[in-house]
């Protein structure tokens, strides 16, 4: 497709995008798509996230937004970008811009209305790609050449393009993840081997949103396998030592047709110590919930065989999302398919039980308020729970007047 040619999509035309462009556009500034929704479109992918470029500071990009009524939210001022928000749709609108200063983790940049120098300060080919709001896609360095062929490959010189920000490493082998099909690029691969060494001078945070949008990738394997043969893993994240149990999980995934969990990915990928796993969780600045996750999938993994009554008392306790998740992984660490299979079933057909007993039951019954109150629940649970939760309030508090009786 040469510059000339046309591309159309209805996400272009819809309302909101439609609006956020004549607020730009009514102003006298530029405006082109860029990023995941020109990529998707060229590749006929559903497109998610809709990002635009346009020549306007952000200023005046702020100023036509609203004079259009539309909301302007200046989420990255210094850097150029507006998140503009208008119905139930965002788009993040950002300044063309060049690099005045690197050092390897942030640039400092200056604002321009000239297309070709922003496109030409972008990591990979297929991302230096913009589409007009008539359709015109604009392609300097190739880039549809190369998303047509699953090739991913760096704008200029890949080793300049890694020295000025080492994050476009993890980058290569996230775009690699989602669009390669191609033997990877020689000498991008040989750029990244040499420099991986100064990923450890990145944020946590922006190297954990690498990973997990790589490990997002339907399938992240021929890359993970890469990275590994690279010695990429060595140098960020050398607890990655489980790649068959990822490729199991995957196998796991796609039979039982769960939606993919990046954090899952990794919990697989990664050394089950909870020692290891606390370190990777302190490394990347997880958040509590992804931290919890990973310390539950170490210390919770399941030894079979179970019983019927094992299986209830874990699923009550965890819950059926968790259980879940842990039988995925144990599934993922063991080829039984059918005693897994079984317990992913029952996780999938559980529903929530209420245990019809409470605390102000044993204290109503002349228990004094303390640790005894708790353990004189907890017998009767246990009991109700084994007993494949028959039991109504009536024969529960019959059960806790005996466990009372017991200790008088």
């Amino acid at each position: 497709m040469t510059a000339a040619e046309s591309v159309q999509a209805g996400w272009m035309n819809e309302p909101e995008t439609r609006a956020v462009v004549s607020a730009l556009e009514g102003a006298g500034h530029a405006v082109r798509f860029v990023g995941g929704c020109v990529r998707d479109t060229l590749l006929d992918r559903p497109v998610a996230d809709i990002d635009m470029a346009t020549d306007a500071v952000p200023e005046s990009i702020v100023d036509a937004l609203r004079a259009a009524g539309v909301r302007a939210i200046p989420t990255g001022v210094e850097h150029g970008t507006i998140t503009a928000v208008t119905g139930h749709r965002s788009f993040e609108v950002t300044t063309l811009r060049l690099d005045v200063e690197t050092d390897g983790r942030r640039a400092t940049v200056k604002f321009t209305d000239d297309w070709e120098a922003d496109a030409a300060r972008r990591d990979l080919t297929m991302n230096a790609m913009s589409l007009g709001t008539d359709g015109t896609l604009h392609d300097p360095f190739g880039g549809r050449a190369d998303l047509m062929a699953g090739r991913v490959r760096f704008v200029g010189n890949a080793h300049d393009r890694i020295v000025e920000d080492v994050l476009r490493l993890l980058r290569f082998f996230r775009f690699y993840a989602h669009y390669g099909t191609s033997p990877p690029d020689a000498v991008a691969l040989e750029a990244c081997r040499a420099l991986a060494p100064r990923l450890t001078n990145l944020s946590g945070e922006r190297v954990r949103v690498e990973l997990l949008k790589m490990l997002q990738a339907p399938k992240p394997l021929p890359t993970v396998h890469l990275m590994q043969e690279a010695g990429i893993f060595d140098h960020f994240l050398p607890e990655a030592e489980n790649i068959s149990r990822l490729e199991r999980l995957t196998v796991v995934e796609r039979r039982t047709g769960v939606a993919v969990e990046p954090i899952r990915r990794l919990s697989a990928l990664l050394s089950s110590d909870t020692e290891s796993l606390s370190n990777v969780a302190d490394r990347l600045r997880f958040s509590n919930a992804d931290r919890g996750y990973l310390a539950t999938s170490a210390l919770e993994s399941f030894s079979l065989p179970l019983d019927e009554t094992a299986r209830r008392r874990l699923i009550y306790r965890l819950g059926s999302a968790t259980f879940r998740e842990i039988v995925l992984l144990g599934w993922a660490g063991d080829a039984d398919d059918n005693v897994w299979g079984d317990l992913f079933a029952m996780a999938e057909s559980w529903t929530h039980k209420d245990f019809p007993v409470a605390g102000h039951d044993v204290l109503e019954r002349g228990i004094v308020r303390g640790p005894a109150v708790g353990d004189i629940l907890r017998t009767v649970e246990l009991w109700w729970v084994d007993g494949g939760f028959a039991a109504g309030r009536d024969a529960c508090l019959a059960r806790l007047d005996q466990e009372i009786d017991k200790q008088a």
